[in-house]
């Protein structure tokens, strides 16, 4: 049987990462420099000449799986389309009072972003509809049709709609569409009621305007894609990962991109997923890290764990995950990331209290850390890792990356040590364990502040430099377990490969559980599940392909914030309606510690359905293999700490880790460095997977 291949593709500011994974278990990768100017276009050339090295023929892809900051860059370089917003008369500047919500208390200098829609580009029309879905006051065609074609006039790319209650009756938006479509039938138009019919004002207006904001942009960007592809001879299908992570069609992304705006992130998560189903891994924490930013995600009982909304251009994670506020807020569902500003190239200071400070400042791809010898001059924690011997000064990506260890020795010395009056091995360590902290604080994040023991779970560690940090981290957490997938450094493309196809959908549905309405509960769940079998029909998904799954969003009668959870299959009965307060129950006291009493109401607010597309013409192997051979590396000295001091340390490769091996240990490959400290041993399992165990 010929081999079939799926592609990933992963761009990054600096890298764009390509992998090929075969049905036989062959995987071919390629790191190449991001054409910034034109995204597509690296792809595309990355790929053609990829297949050139392999001799792979295009007609054999099956499948062309991206994830693309496309979407989250012109949000935050305000680069989107010139979009107008008609909403109810009286609240034109939802988008400027938000929730106010303050992401830093203390800071009386801190301004809320810009609003995606000029405020002479937010218009009113004179309707209403109450809570319930009854019509107030009738909408006007004719005053507003006088809207519709004055915001024409000002010369817009894309109009969002979003009226009071939409969700509870869309007809008042239904009407304003059609006026629209009728005198703009190209105009990109997003409509709250059709993008996300559910309760919370600035929620449902800020997520309808970010997807007509960048229409345009992702659309523009897809077809160019899409023509290269062509032109390329790879007329496979191309789909995109979503920030929940699971893959839409490119269809279905430029219609909806509000789905993909930080798919960057997902595909590392998902591709652990993976991985630990297959090794029979049921809870890890995934670590990714990179120049800049470190990540971290929860996998339980083999689920992804999922937030219901997040705020694109909020910034890095630099305190509570519950100061809330930056950003532009998108009520969509996305895993449940946790990031803190901590990276290869973060930079590492002394402050005027005399304290040592790793980040989030960072020194990026130009002029990168100092001992890169591209301009730097500030000590960042990949010069302590090159002091500390960590990392190979000759082996960087391949060899292909030489580092200057003197300049960073001489950096670190005048900058860093001397001011602390202490020996510069101390001094690059100390900058390493403070990095390691600050990573801690993720990965608490997404464990302890969400009610999770993280000494239950394993540490799944990818990304460039997440390999050479995970041990340690994992000791001060009292983790017992670190796993390192194949090609780290590519995995967040690799991870691609493992996506299923999914689409989202929820509506409002408020009411006490005590209270509510069988036969409309009910009703509600199966319009969704229509929908979503449907959306699934239309890409091929149907019979056992296509699976749904439906969730309850509740809290306590009173409460601001709800929590989901699983909702039983068949029809909602009252044993069911239990079964859901029991669920919400546990949920709650897991994540806060604590449950009401019987007598407290829980209060249902919304119904999810999740649709999934199972691909049957493309069989997932359990083992991988690299087609990249390495040579043997000498053994260098590498700084363990005061305890431990300078120890001759063991380079090893992937493949020499068959029998185990006891730490200390450095294992390096092409894409990244795996640093196994004393007292943990390391070996591969049958997945080509490096686990090291306490």
């Amino acid at each position: 049987m010929a081999t079939t291949w799926r592609v990933g593709v992963d761009i990054g500011g600096t890298f764009t990462d390509i992998v090929l994974l075969g049905s036989d278990g062959t995987v071919h990768t390629r790191k190449i420099s991001s054409s910034v100017d034109d995204y597509a276009r690296a792809i595309v050339d990355g790929l053609a000449a990829l297949l050139a090295e392999t001799g792979i023929a295009g007609h054999a892809i099956a499948e062309v799986r991206h994830g693309t900051t496309v979407a989250s860059n012109a949000i935050l370089e305000h680069k989107g389309a010139r979009t107008a917003l008609i909403t109810t008369r009286g609240f034109r500047d939802v988008l400027e009072i938000r929730t106010l919500r303050m992401p830093r208390l203390y800071d009386i200098a801190w301004d809320k972003p810009p609003p995606l829609v000029e405020r002479r580009l937010r218009r009113v029309v004179d309707e209403r509809i109450d809570a319930r879905g009854r019509v107030e006051r009738p909408l006007d065609p004719v005053a507003a049709e006088a809207v519709v074609r004055a915001l024409l006039d000002e010369g817009i790319e894309a109009i969002a709609i979003c009226l009071l209650h939409a969700y509870a009756n869309p007809a008042h938006e239904t009407l304003l569409a059609g006026i629209v479509r009728r005198l703009a039938p190209d105009l990109p138009l997003s409509v709250s009621s059709e993008v996300l019919p559910e309760i919370k004002e600035y929620e449902r207006t800020s997520t309808t305007v970010i997807n007509a904001y960048v229409m345009p942009v992702v659309a523009r960007y897809l077809r160019r894609l899409r023509s290269g592809l062509d032109r390329a001879g790879v007329p496979a299908r191309l789909s995109l990962m979503q920030s929940n992570g699971g893959l839409m069609a490119a269809e279905a992304a430029a219609a909806r991109p509000m789905h993909i705006i930080e798919s960057g992130p997902a595909g590392g998560v998902i591709g652990a997923q993976a991985v630990a189903r297959i090794h029979g891994l049921s809870d890890i924490i995934t670590f990714d890290m990179g120049g800049t930013t470190a990540k971290a995600a929860t996998i339980e009982s083999g689920v992804v764990a999922r937030a219901a909304e997040y705020s694109v251009g909020a910034g890095i994670m630099v305190g509570s995950r519950l100061l809330t506020g930056a950003g532009y807020l998108l009520k969509v569902p996305a895993i449940d990331l946790a990031e803190v500003g901590a990276g290869g190239g973060s930079l590492v200071r002394v402050d005027a209290a005399g304290a040592l400070k790793v980040g989030p400042e960072s020194a990026g791809a130009v002029p990168g850390p100092v001992c890169y010898d591209s301009g730097g001059t500030e000590p960042t924690i990949t010069d302590a890792n090159v002091i500390l011997g960590y990392l190979n000064p000759c082996h960087l990506v391949g060899g292909a990356v030489k580092l200057n260890a003197d300049k960073a020795r001489a950096v670190f010395e005048r900058r860093v040590a001397a001011p602390l009056g202490l020996d510069l091995a101390r001094a690059a360590h100390g900058a390493h364990l403070i990095a390691a902290s600050n990573m801690i604080r993720a990965i608490r994040a997404v464990s302890s502040e969400r009610g999770r023991d993280p000494r239950r779970f394993a540490l799944f560690a990818f990304g460039g430099n997440g390999p050479l940090f995970a041990c340690g981290m994992a000791e001060a957490l009292g983790m017992r377990r670190v796993i390192v997938p194949p090609s780290p450094g590519l995995f967040s493309s690799f991870g691609l490969l493992y996506a299923e196809t999914e689409h989202h959908y929820a509506r409002s549905f408020r009411c006490l559980t005590r209270a509510l309405d069988l036969a409309a509960l009910n009703e509600a769940w199966e319009s969704l599940a229509d929908q979503a079998l449907q959306q699934l029909a239309a890409e091929g998904f149907r019979g056992e392909a296509a699976r749904l799954e439906r969730t309850a969003a509740l809290h306590y009668h009173g409460q601001s914030f709800e929590l989901a959870v699983p909702a039983p299959d068949g029809r909602i009965d009252a044993a069911g309606v239990r079964a859901l307060e029991e669920a919400f129950g546990a949920e709650h006291e897991r994540t806060y510690g604590h449950r009401a009493g019987a007598d407290e109401p829980v209060e249902l607010v919304s119904i999810q359905v999740v649709g999934r597309g199972i691909r049957r013409d493309f069989t997932l192997p359990e083992r991988t293999s690299t087609c990249r051979r390495e040579a043997a590396i000498p053994q260098r000295r590498a700084y363990f700490g005061p305890a431990s001091g300078w120890i001759e340390t063991p380079v090893l490769r992937r493949g020499d880790l068959a029998q185990g091996a006891d730490g200390p240990l450095i294992v390096e490959e092409y894409d990244a460095t795996c640093l196994v400290l004393p007292g943990w041993r390391a070996r591969i399992d049958e997945g080509a997977n490096i686990v090291i165990d306490r």
